[in-house]
């Protein structure tokens, strides 16, 4: 699966990996309803990294369409919340 972080680029990821990324995203969407900004700034980051890590990145010059489109590091809670479907920011 491809994965774009907005403003930095694409990684390539293994399914294998999306429990981890769901239990982030399920624990993002928890401190967003409960208001917590500082926890969600934790968790976002934490969700980001994990792609980073977890990931491949592709290089700058291939574009590939992206399955999943995740915040920047930057994004407002605001921001994060109009991207936000049912199920959070990952689907699952």
């Amino acid at each position: 699966m491809i994965v774009r972080i907005m403003g930095e680029g694409q990684w390539k990821l293994a399914d294998s990996h999306f429990g981890e990324l769901n239990g982030l995203d399920d624990e993002l969407l928890a401190e967003m309803e409960n208001g917590d900004t500082d926890g969600f700034r934790r968790t976002l980051g934490a969700l980001l990294d994990a792609v980073r890590r977890l990931g491949e990145p592709l290089p700058d010059d291939v574009l590939e369409p992206s399955e999943l489109i995740l915040p920047a590091p930057d994004a407002s809670l605001e921001e994060v919340r109009k991207m936000l479907t049912d199920d959070g920011l990952i689907p699952g």
